[in-house]
């Protein structure tokens, strides 16, 4: 395998140089004022392409560079479902920014209180906590190792391989520059991240390419089926319209390779609507904007964004398979494919990063590598300050409402430094999974349901009071938690029978999709009756918070932020979006 030249190595160190200026700037700026706007939300001072491009780079992270590439070189662009959820964003910037602007809360359990009730807020809190350490900290560390495992794998140090060193290396001084500098620090640093890291993986793209022979080579070696994107929504044929239904929900419930249409015609825009829309990691950078023009321009532009993945991820994982496939690189084809010829799919994690190692020049492979740690470590600052800002401010600050500005702050910084341990400690859970896109969807599909329910339903309807709130966040979250505790590679649900047949079984086979889909048909059901049966809320005391109690001037305000511009450049997003589906059809 190359090793990295010493003109890559210049380049990395430049990086660093650049981040690590950023944050002292960052950090300069929140010491002039030692508020918890400042240190949380950059002073709600943020510019539209700033939060476009901190969003797009928070959101491109580990997952996207081990193992959505992965997903490429073993199932081909069905993953992109997920990727041309660029949609969602648009559902943010028209439907849900006017509210949380109006609202000028912190976090999205504030806003939930602010809706429903103080007990609602603590709820939310622990649930995204915990959906931080299962996803993105421990996801990010991990893959951070897998990386450093590929570009230097013999480094050893204190009997410690490079997967360690490289999971330690990029999580210590993410959390340095985090939390030194706060969101200033990693809104600004995810605008130069984006940059490096679009047009490192173009490279990555357009070098892959230009080494199998084009286009129309990848085509020949990565066959008709891993281009087809219609194939996992609409099977052939009309009698087979149901078939992956009856496959997937008779009493022996199989969990395969596939991904049946139902799910991703259903549950993947929930999970699409709950990631993009509700949860604390993405809109705090839109809550960052000094008013709801910025905040739904910035969330437009990140919607543009968003569609990069498929060309810039996907298709390079792709790239590895054919490279692999077709002899044309050693390297490759010993990695994936075992002594049969059959794909081992666990190595597929490595498609990208051995990419990089495999086919770029010098300098080149220097600034893809920046790249690789620009989304590593975006991502991560991205989860460190949206959990420190969950726990001093759901938490701390109302604990200890006497407690200053700069006090705030700090605990602030201790609350990033815990969350890092915690997120080591998960890494062995996640080794040994089906891969890394596969667990991290399957995570957000068994958290997502409730928070997707409490918003869209307390928004769009004003009779839902702060018990159906409560009950279906309850309920919601002890069945996801059930699926998590016997889902996992290491299971965390134990003592009971797992032979085939059992309930246990069953649950641990069933579709995550399909298991997503049942939560949140439950929850919808839960949060309705629970609040038809308890006294209505106090409108007055939830006026623009809800389409039913916005008032007039709301209205005006918020119609006279936008123009046509905003219009068209939603159009083209859209336009975008279903050219994609129409070019991948196999």
């Amino acid at each position: 395998m190359t090793a990295l030249h010493s003109v890559d190595w210049l380049i990395i160190l430049g990086y660093f140089v650049v981040v690590f200026g950023i944050a002292w700037w960052a950090y300069l700026k929140e010491k002039q004022s030692q508020t918890t706007t400042e240190y949380f939300l950059a002073g709600r001072n943020l510019g539209w392409w700033v939060i476009g491009a901190a969003v797009f780079s928070s959101n491109i992270g580990s997952e996207h560079l081990v193992g959505l590439a992965g997903s490429g070189a073993t199932d081909g662009v069905a993953m992109a479902h997920y990727e041309l959820h660029a949609w969602c964003l648009l559902v943010l910037a028209w439907v849900l920014v006017p509210f949380y602007m109006r609202s000028k809360v912190f976090t999205m359990p504030e806003f939930l209180e602010r809706r429903f009730s103080p007990i609602n807020r603590t709820v939310l809190s622990l649930i995204s906590m915990v959906a931080y350490v299962l996803t993105k900290l421990a996801v990010g560390i991990f893959a951070g190792g897998v990386v450093f495992a590929v570009m230097i794998p013999d480094v050893h140090f204190m009997g410690l391989d490079s997967f360690w060193i490289g999971s330690i290396a990029v999580i210590v001084l993410t959390g340095i520059y985090t939390i030194m500098g706060g969101m200033r620090a990693v809104a600004y640093t995810s605008a130069i991240q984006t940059i490096i890291l679009v047009v490192g993986s173009a490279c990555v793209t357009y070098y892959g390419l230009k080494a199998l022979g084009g286009w129309d080579v990848l085509r020949e070696w990565a066959g008709s089926e891993m281009f087809n994107l219609w194939k996992p929504l609409v099977p052939d044929g009309v009698a087979a319209t149901w078939a992956p239904v009856k496959e997937q929900t008779r009493m022996a419930w199989y969990f395969n390779d596939n991904y049946p249409w139902v799910g991703m015609l259903f549950c993947a825009p929930i999970i699409g609507l709950w990631y993009w829309c509700t949860d604390q990691y993405i809109v705090q950078r839109v809550l960052g904007a000094q008013n709801e023009q910025v905040a739904r321009r910035g969330s437009i532009c990140s919607a543009a964004l968003k569609l990069l993945p498929v060309f810039i991820f996907i298709i390079p994982g792709m790239i590895a398979f054919a490279l692999a496939k077709s002899g044309q690189n050693a390297a490759l084809g010993q990695a994936f494919f075992d002594e049969s010829g059959q794909l081992i799919r666990d190595n597929a994690q490595q498609a990208f990063p051995m990419l990089v190692a495999e086919v770029l020049p010098i300098g080149i492979r220097g600034i893809v590598v920046a790249g690789l740690l620009a989304a590593l470590m975006s991502s991560l600052a991205g989860a460190f300050n949206a959990s420190a800002a969950l726990f001093t401010i759901d938490f701390y600050s109302k604990l200890r409402p006497q407690a200053s500005q700069k006090q705030v702050v700090w605990v602030g910084r201790v609350a990033t430094a815990v969350m890092v341990l915690i997120g080591l400690a998960w890494i062995p859970v996640i080794k040994g999974g089906k891969g890394l896109y596969d667990y991290l969807q399957g995570i957000q599909s068994y958290l997502a349901p409730p928070i997707f329910v409490v918003f869209f339903l307390g928004v769009f309807s004003k009779r839902l009071n702060a018990k159906g709130c409560l009950w279906a966040l309850i309920v919601g979250f002890s069945l996801g938690l059930f699926r998590l505790g016997v889902d996992t590679p290491i299971k965390l649900i134990a003592d009971f029978s797992y032979t085939e047949g059992s309930f246990f079984w069953i649950i641990n086979n069933m579709y995550f999709q399909y298991y997503s889909l049942l939560i949140f048909l439950i929850c919808i059901a839960v949060m309705v009756v629970v609040s038809y049966l308890t006294n209505e809320p106090a409108y007055e005391k939830i006026n623009g918070l809800t389409y039913g109690t916005l008032t007039e001037e709301d209205r005006r305000q918020s119609r006279a932020s936008w123009n046509k511009w905003d219009v068209i450049a939603s159009a083209a997003v859209l336009v975008a979006i279903l050219a994609a589906y129409l070019y991948f059809r196999g």
